[in-house]
Parts: structure tokens; C-alpha cells; sequence
């Protein structure tokens, strides 16, 4: 994809996720979940990280570990009900080198949403992947998205 057609592709999406979803939109608080990159991951060794099917398998932390997590997060971000109405998800994914554990790169995102916006993150990876979009700048604009839309 050329850098108009992503931003084009990327640009939908982010209205079809805006758009959609409950009443009261949750967003990542920057503060609280800032984002971190797993420093494992780079531009350079993409093809032998992120772009390798299945890769985030290897890294996707325990529900033993994201489960209590998640609690504590709904708490700080004051969000009630079930826990089963969220998901801990990473801010910046995995497949685009985003830590697995800090507790800066997860947050409690209504189900919903992370599954639209699972779309965007697709997007990104295959862009990375296809050597069309810089890993860094792919990073940033997914921040952007749960920062500003959820």
C-alpha cells in the first residue's frame, strides 16, 4: 500500500471505530497507559519477530497475570461492571512490538471496541510487514487511535 492509501485505509477505520460502540466511549488514558514498546522488537528484525505467523504466541502474557490486571485498571480507570464486558488489551499490540506485560501497554478496552479496532491493527501489521509502513510510525498511530477513539 503507498503511504495515501494507508492513511485513506487507516482514516476509515478510525471513523467506523469512532462512530460505533456505547454510549460512554473509553479511551486509554495517555497517563495511565502511555503505551511501551518491547525492546525486543525492531524495524531491523521485524521479518524474524512481529511479521512470523503466530509469533505473539510466544509472547502473549498468562490470564493468571492479565486477569487480576485487568481488575485493577477497571478500579483506576472507574470502570464498573463485569470484567467480562472488557478486554486487557495492549495498547500498542504485539504484533506491532508492543510490550507484553508492562502494565503501561495494557488497559482495560471495552470488548467492542477492541474488536474494531483489532481491524486497524491488522492493517498496520500487514503494512509493516509488507515494508510500506515504518514499525515506529505504526506504533505511534495505533497509540493514536486507542488515545483518541478507544
Amino acid at each position: 500500500m503507498a503511504g495515501k492509501t494507508i492513511a485513506a485505509v487507516l482514516a476509515a477505520a478510525a471513523v467506523a471505530v469512532s462512530s460505533a460502540g456505547a454510549a460512554k466511549t473509553v479511551v486509554a488514558d495517555p497517563v495511565r497507559t502511555p503505551g511501551v514498546r518491547n525492546p525486543a522488537v525492531t524495524q531491523s528484525n521485524i521479518h524474524q519477530t512481529v511479521c512470523v505467523a503466530n509469533w505473539t504466541r510466544t509472547i502473549r502474557p498468562r490470564t493468571s497475570y492479565t486477569g487480576p490486571l485487568e481488575l485493577k485498571q477497571m478500579r483506576e480507570y472507574g470502570l464498573k461492571g463485569s470484567p467480562d464486558k472488557y478486554e486487557e488489551d495492549h495498547l500498542i499490540s504485539l504484533s506491532l512490538g508492543g510490550h507484553p506485560t508492562n502494565p503501561k501497554n495494557l488497559w482495560p478496552e471495552p470488548l467492542a471496541r477492541a474488536k474494531k479496532v483489532d481491524v486497524i491493527e491488522r492493517q498496520l501489521h500487514a503494512a509493516v510487514c509488507a515494508g510500506t509502513m515504518r514499525l515506529r510510525a505504526a506504533q505511534k498511530e495505533i497509540a493514536r487511535v486507542k488515545h483518541e477513539s478507544g
